[in-house]
């Protein structure tokens, strides 16, 4: 009688070398001349020395996940672009402050290796991290029979990244009289999804065509996040002390991550006739009866990134970002604070106060 096993307890450490093998090709394509090393080493090292060009350095790191969008990517068996969700949750969390991505690690929990999937996550975070210019320098994959179901999955990832403590961007900066730049969302992002999962999922079917949205309702909900890195980078570099805040607008909403950037004594008013959101959101809210407060309190509604910038800069900042390939307008304008509490607590307290006013145009 032949004793227990590993494998007779749900873990395949055969499967999980197979998925190291099949992911090794896209990790060497996500990389920096700093990184020492490749795959397979405990740790991933990256040469510090390259930090001797900077005055001050200042080290910034942050982590996350994708949160229920994964749930999409399970049910429609495509999982070569979460990946890029998660590195846009965590670089663009970087950014903001002015930081440059160096290098990200990544956690991947399966109820059951399956080589094939687990490389095509994989996959989707080097080419996140190929397009914020960071390096994918480890990372794990754990399995968990029993705990998961056997196809099911979550990822997380962390991230860091370095500014010049000069260059520091944030509340401190920010003037009456600053102008608030938006960027356009790709859609969603990572947030919001168990409300337009419950939504949407209940009156439509993910491989249904929306003639709302001019596609199948599964192609808009697994639409990746888009990674705005490089694009903060290149203002941060072009404006120099003309650009003061970013706001990276995740859960929470524009108001909450807006206020967490401003100083106490700034009330930024956002002109909602300054945009229309994506189709999808006036469907979550039409199909769900769901109201203004929570949909703007929910979700980023088509604005993914914020920029609050000098005013007279305000028009290049619009022109150097459409160059890039960025949708970008001024939604708003910083005033004096005069006791107003504005839409929403700062997400993580302290900040401003941000109101938004009038109506989307239709």
């Amino acid at each position: 009688m032949s004793g227990a096993t590993y494998a007779a307890a749900g873990v395949d450490v055969e499967a999980g070398e197979r998925a190291v093998d099949l992911m090794r090709a896209a990790i060497a394509r996500a990389t920096r001349p700093e990184v020492v090393g490749g795959v397979g080493g405990f740790a991933g090292l990256f040469d510090a020395s390259a930090l001797k060009r900077y005055e001050r350095p200042l080290l910034a790191t942050s982590t996350d996940g994708v949160g229920t969008k994964v749930a999409i990517a399970q049910a429609l068996d495509v999982h070569d672009t979460i990946g890029i969700d998660l590195v846009a949750m965590v670089v663009d969390d970087l950014v903001v402050c002015g930081a440059e991505p160096l290098f990200m690690t990544d956690y991947i929990a399966v109820g059951r290796v399956v080589p094939e999937r687990v490389a095509a996550i994989v996959r989707g975070i080097a080419a996140g991290c190929a397009q914020a210019g960071c390096a994918l320098v480890g990372g794990e994959t754990a399995e968990h029979p029993g705990l998961l179901d056997p196809d099911a999955y979550d990822v997380a990832g962390a991230g860091t990244g370095v500014v010049e403590a000069s260059a520091l961007l944030g509340p401190a900066r920010v003037r009456p009289g600053d102008v608030a730049v938006a960027m356009r969302a790709s859609g969603l992002h990572s947030n919001g999804y168990s409300l337009a999962r419950h939504v949407l999922l209940g009156q439509y079917r993910l491989d249904e065509q929306v003639p709302d949205l001019g596609r199948v309702l599964g192609e808009e909900l697994l639409e990746p996040t888009r990674i705005y890195a490089t694009d903060v980078l290149d203002l941060a570099q072009a404006l120099g002390p003309e650009l003061h805040a970013v706001s990276h607008i995740t859960g929470g909403g524009l108001a909450a991550n807006l206020a967490r950037v401003l100083p106490a004594g700034i009330h930024l008013v956002v002109e909602r006739a300054s945009w229309r959101p994506h189709p999808v959101f006036e469907l979550i809210s039409g199909a769900g009866g769901v109201s203004r407060t929570e949909m703007e309190r929910t979700f980023n509604q088509g604005v993914g990134m914020v920029a609050v910038t000098a005013p007279q800069v305000a028009g290049d900042v619009c022109a150097r970002l459409a160059a890039r390939g960025v949708d970008a307008w001024v939604v708003g304008e910083c005033r004096q604070r005069d006791g107003e509490a504005g839409d929403a607590p700062a997400k993580g307290g302290g900040g401003g106060a941000v109101t938004l006013v009038g109506d989307h145009p239709r």
